[in-house]
């Protein structure tokens, strides 16, 4: 079970938080990058971490974002100082030479990422997805999960027809049947597999395990390790009550979603929302994406992922 002590022990350099880290008690500003689909929502609706960190002269200014990649160039940009993503964008933001860090990851959800057929097609195994058009959002935790997935059937990118497309754009594509099959994460599979007679063909079980991370900048994890640290501490309580809440839960991500309840619980029941320490493992993981995607000239560059995780 993930223990904050660990992560205390793991964020070196954070001393205990007195009443506030500003030297005058003049009210400072934490600005957190959260998308509609990902865990911040919740944290922003529960407005938990809002009243804690006023204690500590900190106020939170939320920034909503459509996409990782929006939100890692945010980061860049030094427009937000704290925010969450997917597994892929941070391997772009570490190739594009941004100053963040790796602060913590989430669990798993390969459950609900996956690649999608019509209910009639024809296509029941991978190795029938050559020469097939697939709809993906190009540098996503999708692409990745399609990589793996060709690399499975002994295919690769060459032998399918990419369709470069916005979940939202892939799924029309789907329902006109321009494209073949879709890699998208939920809540967009639920909702195509309920409502656009979409069939899972496979979930990212032994090929990805598409993890949220959670990033900082470097400047803002130097100057407040401990108010990064009562972020994190927020998102575990948050992510204990999404999973011992669902009825709640699906109650407040339908309307900010725009989807329909029974697609949000399909979602989350097939999910457990949870935070925990950069491992070995989870550097590995990481590592290969990296990898693969420079193998590919999708980054211009070979990355080491242990130059942006916390020692």
């Amino acid at each position: 079970m993930f223990s904050f002590m660990y992560l205390l022990v793991l964020f070196a350099g954070c001393n205990q938080i007195e009443g506030s880290t500003s030297e005058d008690n003049s009210e400072k500003i934490v600005r957190i990058g959260y998308q509609k689909n990902g865990p911040l929502v919740l944290l922003q609706s529960l407005g938990t971490l809002d009243e804690r960190l006023e204690q500590y002269g900190f106020t939170v200014e939320w920034k909503e974002f459509q996409a990782g990649p929006l939100l890692v160039e945010a980061l860049n940009a030094d427009s937000i100082d704290f925010g969450r993503t997917g597994n892929t964008p941070v391997i772009f933001a570490q190739a594009a030479d941004t100053p963040f860090v790796y602060v913590a990851a989430g669990f798993s959800k390969f459950k609900g990422s996956g690649i999608l057929v019509p209910d009639e097609s024809e296509i029941t195994e991978l190795e029938q997805l050559e020469g097939k058009t697939i709809g993906f959002a190009k540098g996503s935790s999708s692409h990745y999960l399609l990589i793996k997935a060709l690399e499975k059937a002994g295919l690769t990118l060459d032998d399918i027809t990419p369709a470069y497309l916005t979940p939202g754009d892939a799924r029309v594509a789907f329902e006109q049947g321009t494209i073949d099959a879709m890699v998208v994460w939920d809540p967009f599979v639920a909702s195509t597999e309920l409502h656009s007679n979409g069939r899972l063909l496979v979930d990212g079980e032994g090929l990805t395990t598409d993890r949220d991370f959670f990033v900082a900048t470097e400047n803002f994890y130097d100057a407040h390790p401990e108010i990064v640290d009562v972020i994190i501490e927020e998102i575990d309580a948050s992510s204990k009550w999404a999973n011992s809440n669902h009825d709640e839960l699906v109650e407040k991500l339908a309307p900010l979603l725009g989807i329909d309840e029974d697609s949000i619980r399909m979602s989350v029941e097939r999910r457990t929302y949870g935070v925990e320490a950069i491992s070995e493992e989870i550097i590995k993981e990481q590592q290969e994406i990296a990898d693969i995607f420079y193998d590919l000239d999708i980054i211009p560059k070979e990355l080491e992922i242990k130059e942006v995780i916390i020692d």
